[in-house]
């Protein structure tokens, strides 16, 4: 590992080892870390860790620092809260962000229906608030998700996860009332037409529609391994939902700020969720969280019915509205297309050099990018140790990559949209070098 200005590096103490040693002793074991690199301070898209390391940052923290490590804005409207207050409940007695914040998602979400909003602190806690909401506006109880869905760690958002190891492995019984069906991914032979039929024999077989409260689904799954929904299913979706009186929410915790080229990934599709789960980018990584939905729909808990001590912070609100902002000013959603283009490019190039290797590029939904990993080209045949192998030797050259999938076979890439194309150059660099010392 070199250092920023090319010298090789000294040992200093204390290093990552030794850091890593003390998590060890000191965290739970179940909240793992994918390299045992400690990072001392970042700047949009780079990284630099204790011992001095310089990485180019391919994962923003998964998606959370769309406007990149530090923007000067984003520290500036915090540092400017936080010198007025940290915090005081807005359930208790609120304050003009917060409402500031609502007004303005209110307006950037799909559709003229009017939204309101609610703030929580995690993505997990948008989902099992909007399962909250949906049932008490349907009186109904039945959830259907689907499979290589991830919708968060809570016992609500594990149910709803459409993929075992390792979030659901030891944790059930899982809540009632929960079914999974397929997602269509083209590239697995998941069509749209057996995903709707499959569908349809739920309706029939496990939970009639009439019982069913919501219907919840990523426009583009995340953890599942990046499959876009194509438009079709997510229209016949609003249709099946318009049909029976079911909630539909659109999970854009990963997806949503600009992620996909578009401020949600829903207006790729031209359909209007009832609601919409946010986190992950919302506020250039402080915790904040939010559902934003039909009014009529949001309004269905009685009072006190939602809420959370911190939820709604006034730093992450603050935060927000300035991610908002530079988001609009610096032109982000262009910057995401661009940035698919780039890796696009580059990634494809691989492809055609290791077909056997590299299955499917998926780099049509902005800066939300995929690389799926095969053994003799076939889609059946997953190949989760190479995953593991550029991922965990990226760190070892100086780049943060991340791998996801249902079979671990998919490196992701999700740079900040404020990277600079020569960053994205020197970290694909990288990876075509690994990509020739694994592959040949």
């Amino acid at each position: 590992m070199m250092q920023p200005n090319g010298d090789t590096k000294t040992t200093t103490n204390p290093d990552n080892k030794v850091w890593q040693q003390r998590k060890e002793q000191a965290i739970a074991r179940g909240q793992g870390n994918a390299a045992p690199v400690y990072i001392s301070h970042a700047k949009n898209a780079e990284l630099w860790d204790v011992e001095g390391n310089r990485y180019i940052d391919f994962g923003a923290g998964i998606a959370v620092c769309n406007t990149g490590h530090s923007h000067p804005k984003v520290v500036a409207a915090v540092e400017e809260q936080l010198a007025r207050f940290s915090h005081t409940c807005v359930m208790v007695t609120p304050y003009s962000v917060a409402v500031e914040l609502a007004e303005k998602l209110n307006r950037l979400v799909p559709g003229d229906t009017p939204k309101k909003s609610l703030f929580v602190t995690t993505g997990a806690e948008a989902v099992e608030n909007s399962v909250k909401i949906a049932r008490a506006y349907t009186r109904r109880r039945g959830v259907i998700a689907f499979h290589g869905g991830f919708h968060g760690r809570t016992l609500m958002a594990m149910g709803l996860t459409g993929k075992i190891t390792p979030y659901k492995t030891d944790f059930g019984p899982f809540p009632g009332d929960i079914h999974h069906a397929p997602f269509p991914v083209d590239y697995h032979s998941f069509s749209l037409e057996t995903s709707l039929q499959a569908l349809d024999r739920l309706f029939t077989a496990d939970m009639a529609p009439t019982d069913v409260a919501a219907i919840i689904v990523e426009p583009v799954q995340g953890e599942g391994g990046f499959y876009p929904a194509p438009k079709e299913f997510m229209v016949a979706l609003r249709q099946i939902c318009d049909e029976h009186g079911i909630v539909l929410i659109a999970d854009e915790i990963q997806t949503g700020f600009g992620r996909t080229g578009k401020f949600f990934a829903c207006e790729h599709t031209g359909i209007e969720p009832d609601l919409m789960t946010l986190a992950k980018g919302i506020a250039g990584g402080f915790p904040l969280s939010a559902v934003v939905g039909k009014q009529h729909i949001m309004d269905a808990p009685l009072p006190g019915g939602l809420g959370g001590t911190y939820g709604g912070s006034p730093m992450g609100c603050a935060a927000a509205l300035a991610v908002i902002d530079v988001m609009e000013q610096e032109q982000l959603i262009a910057r995401a297309n661009r940035i698919g283009d780039l890796f696009g490019e580059r990634l494809r190039v691989l492809q055609e050099r290791y077909p056997a290797y590299i299955g499917e590029i998926r780099a049509d939904h902005g800066a939300m990018i995929a690389m799926e990993l095969v053994s003799n080209g076939d889609p059946g045949q997953p190949n989760p140790e190479l995953a593991h192998s550029l991922v965990t030797q990226g760190y070892e050259h100086g780049l943060v990559l991340l791998s996801c999938g249902v079979r671990g076979n998919v490196v992701r890439f999700l740079p900040p949209l404020t990277i600079g194309e020569d960053l994205i150059s020197e970290g694909l660099d990288i990876l075509s070098n690994l990509m020739q010392k694994l592959c040949g």
